[in-house]
C-alpha cells in the first residue's frame, strides 16, 4: 500500500512526513532544470550583445534574484507540503484554483511541445552534420517526446532518479567541452560589442527565463523535510542551475565565434558527447513541464489517475510537437505569461502577511468557494503585466522592473496584502459590532 501512494505522487494532499526528502534532492532537481538548451540560447545572444565580463555579471545578479524570489515560493510548499495547484485552492478559493490549474497546465503542456520541437530540430542539425544521418524531424519530436514523458509519468520519484545521476555527468561533459574550446581558442574578457544590452537589460533577460517557474516552485519544494531543507536546496539549485549553462554558453560561443552549441560539439569531434548533452539537458528540464502540467490539471480531472492523466497529457504534448507547435506556441505562451505571472505574488502575500486563508487550512477546514480579494489582486496583477508586457503581446505603457512578469508578481503581491489587510479589518470590525450586539 505505502509503495502505491508514493507512485500516486499525493497531486491533491500534502506529502506524507515519512516520504519528505533532504535538501540534495530538490538540489539537483532544480539545477537539472537550469541545465537546457534554452539557457544556452541566452548565454549566446548576450555573449553578442556586450563584453564578457559584463555579461557574466549579469547572469550572477539575475540569477542571485531569481534564487530570492523561487525561494520565497519555495517556502509556502515546503511548510504546507502541497503543490501549486493545491495551495491556489486555498488562497483563490475552489473555482478560481480550476482556472489557474487549466491555465498552469495548459502553459506547461504547450512548453513541453515547444522544448520537444526544439530538441528534434537540434538532434536533426547533429545527426546529419556529424554522422550523416538524415532522420525526419517528425519522427525524432515522436522519440524526444515519448523518452521525456516516460519519468514525468512515475512523478518526482522517478525525475529525482534522473537528475542525480545526470547532473554530474552533463556538467562534467560541459565543463570539459569549454576546457577544450579555450585551451584551443582564446577570448578576452571586456571587449566591447555591438551594445545590444544594456547591464540592466541583460539582468532582465536573466530573471525572464524562469521567472514563471518561480510561481510553481511548490511543485517541488513540497517533499522538502523542513523549511531549511527547500531554502538551501531552491536558492543554490536555482543560482547554480541557471549560471552554470548561460555562463558556459557565453564563454564557448565567444571562443568559437558560434552561437550554435552543437556545431560548437562537432568542431571540437565531441558529437557524440553533445548529442547526450543535448538528449539529457532537455529531458531534465522538460519532464518537469510535464510533471507541473499534470499536477495542475489533476485538480480538474480527479477522477483520473495522475499517472493516467500524465500519459495522455504527454501524448497530445508529444503531437502537438510532431505537429509543429514549435512555430506557432510562442505568442501564446507569452499570453500566458501574463497570467501565471501575478499568482506566486498573491499566495506568497497571502502566506506571510494576510494569513487567513492558509488558517483554515492549518485547521483542517475545507477551502472556500471563492476568494474574492485574491480574484481582484489576480485581476489587477494581470492587467499591469500586459501593460507592461513589451508588443504584440502587450501593450508596454510603462515599466517597473524592465521584467513585465516580475512586475505583475509584485503587483499580485502588493494588491493581495492591501486587499487582504482592508477585508481582515473590516471582518474584524464587524465581528465587534456583532458582539456588542450579542450576535
Amino acid at each position: 500500500m505505502k509503495e502505491e501512494k508514493v507512485i500516486s505522487d499525493y497531486a491533491l494532499e500534502a506529502v506524507p512526513r515519512e516520504l519528505r526528502r533532504s535538501w540534495f534532492s530538490m538540489f539537483s532537481v532544480l539545477v537539472a532544470v537550469g541545465v537546457d538548451l534554452s539557457s544556452v540560447l541566452l548565454g549566446a545572444e548576450l555573449a553578442n550583445g556586450m563584453p564578457v565580463d559584463q555579461a557574466i555579471l549579469s547572469v550572477c545578479v539575475g540569477s542571485f534574484l531569481l534564487a530570492i524570489l523561487c525561494t520565497i515560493c519555495a517556502i509556502v510548499g515546503s511548510s504546507t507540503n502541497l503543490s501549486t495547484s493545491m495551495i491556489t485552492k486555498y488562497v483563490f478559493g475552489k473555482y478560481g484554483a480550476k482556472l489557474f490549474s487549466i491555465v498552469i497546465g495548459i502553459s506547461l503542456l504547450g512548453w513541453f511541445g515547444v522544448q520537444v520541437g526544439f530538441f528534434a530540430n537540434n538532434a536533426h542539425t547533429v545527426l546529419q552534420d556529424a554522422f550523416n544521418l538524415t532522420i525526419n524531424v517528425k519522427i525524432l519530436s515522436l522519440i524526444g517526446g515519448l523518452l521525456m514523458m516516460t519519468t514525468a509519468i512515475y512523478g518526482y520519484r522517478a525525475i529525482e532518479k534522473l537528475s542525480v545521476w545526470s547532473v554530474p555527468f552533463l556538467l562534467g561533459l560541459m565543463l570539459i567541452t569549454l576546457f577544450l574550446a579555450l585551451k584551443e581558442h582564446s577570448i578576452s574578457l571586456s571587449i566591447p560589442n555591438a551594445g545590444a544590452f544594456t547591464f540592466g537589460s541583460a539582468i532582465s533577460l536573466v530573471i525572464s527565463i524562469f521567472i514563471v517557474g518561480a510561481t510553481i516552485s511548490p511543485d517541488i519544494s513540497r517533499w522538502a523535510k523542513s523549511k531549511k531543507d527547500a531554502v538551501i536546496a531552491t536558492f543554490f539549485g536555482i543560482f547554480i542551475g541557471n549560471c552554470f549553462m548561460i555562463i558556459v554558453a557565453i564563454l564557448m560561443s565567444k571562443a568559437m565565434g558560434t552561437d550554435d552549441m552543437m556545431k560548437i560539439f562537432i568542431t571540437l569531434g565531441w558529437a557524440i558527447p553533445g548529442v547526450f548533452v543535448l538528449t539529457l539537458a532537455q529531458w531534465t528540464t522538460n519532464t518537469s513541464n510535464l510533471y507541473s502540467s499534470s499536477l495542475g490539471l489533476s485538480l480538474i480531472f480527479t477522477k483520473v489517475s495522475k499517472e493516467w492523466l500524465t500519459a495522455i497529457l504527454g501524448l497530445i504534448a508529444t503531437s502537438l510537437a510532431v505537429f509543429g507547435i514549435y512555430d506557432h506556441f510562442i505568442s501564446f505562451l507569452n499570453i500566458l505569461a501574463i497570467v501565471i505571472a501575478p499568482i506566486g505574488g498573491i499566495y506568497v502575500s497571502e502566506y506571510f502577511l494576510i494569513k487567513t486563508e492558509f488558517k483554515r487550512y492549518n485547521d483542517q477546514l475545507e477551502a472556500k468557494s471563492v476568494v474574492p480579494r485574491s480574484i481582484i489582486a489576480w485581476a489587477s496583477g494581470m492587467v499591469i503585466t500586459y501593460l507592461t508586457t513589451a508588443a504584440p503581446t502587450g501593450l508596454a505603457l510603462f515599466s517597473l522592473t524592465t521584467v513585465s512578469s516580475l512586475d505583475g508578481f509584485i503587483s499580485g503581491f502588493v494588491v493581495q496584502t492591501l486587499a487582504g489587510k482592508f477585508f481582515n479589518k473590516k471582518n474584524s470590525f464587524q465581528q465587534k459590532i456583532n458582539e456588542k450586539r450579542g450576535v
